[in-house]
């Protein structure tokens, strides 16, 4: 078993331009767990993983709080995932997610980067067959058996598991995300999540040298940049 899982995982720059773009993309997506499903955190699985990884990223509180409350006070604002496939240089692939309230300025924005980039945005389904849509738990603190059996316990479904470090890694289909979390916190209620994501990982990897290489991260960075992009997953070993 095993898949070498890497977090594939916007750096937070210390720049106030970046720190700002990862304020906004937790305000919308914490705004609209709390608007499908409730402002109460203890009731909303959804809004309370949302709201502990923004403060394990160091969001502030009165940001997050802020996101709630626009809910209570009856702002109406609506916001949809939006995924694109792309095609970027040699081989390479991109998976990126948008929540946005504007569809036209998303494509338009990933249609300017591959303008720039000399890159193809790819049709419905053009990529994504060659990743695995899934959940990642990681944490610390269990064996390999004592995961098995607590996952067996709460007939928590999962497609693998693995060992790295002293972190053990499990695998699922993404709606079963918090009854492995729930399976391992039943077993001990002060487990940390060090990994948490619904993750598209490539099923195979390609790497990149010199202007290929060049043009992948300016690729990456300009992706960085728009505004209604919240995740980029791609099949480039870096």
């Amino acid at each position: 078993m095993g898949r070498a899982y890497e977090v594939r995982k916007a750096s937070i720059q210390k720049t106030g331009a970046a720190r700002g773009k990862i304020y906004s993309m937790y305000a919308k997506e914490i705004y609209q767990a709390a608007k499908n499903g409730g402002t109460e955190v203890s009731s909303n699985a959804i809004l309370r993983r949302l709201v502990e990884r923004a403060k394990k990223d160091q969001v502030p509180s009165d940001i997050i709080k802020r996101a709630i409350d626009k809910v209570n006070s009856g702002i109406d604002e609506n916001y949809q995932v939006a995924t694109y496939e792309m095609f970027g240089p040699n081989g390479s692939t991109l998976i990126v997610e948008c929540l946005t309230d504007n569809l036209n300025r998303s494509i338009s924005d990933l249609r300017a980067v591959a303008n720039k980039c000399h890159i193809k945005v790819g049709a419905q389904g053009s990529v994504l067959f060659n990743y695995d849509h899934l959940c990642v738990v990681g944490f610390k603190g269990f064996t390999e058996d004592e995961v098995v059996d607590a996952l067996i316990e709460n007939n928590a479904d999962f497609i693998d598991m693995e060992v790295s470090d002293d972190m053990i890694i499990v695998y699922g289909n993404p709606q079963n995300l918090y009854q492995i979390k729930d399976s391992i916190t039943n077993k001990k209620t002060n487990t940390e999540f060090e990994i948490d994501e619904i993750s598209y990982l490539p099923k195979e990897k390609v790497t990149l040298s010199g202007d290929d290489k060049v043009t992948f991260e300016r690729v990456l960075a300009l992706l960085d940049d728009a505004s209604d992009v919240q995740n980029v997953y791609h099949n480039v070993e870096l």
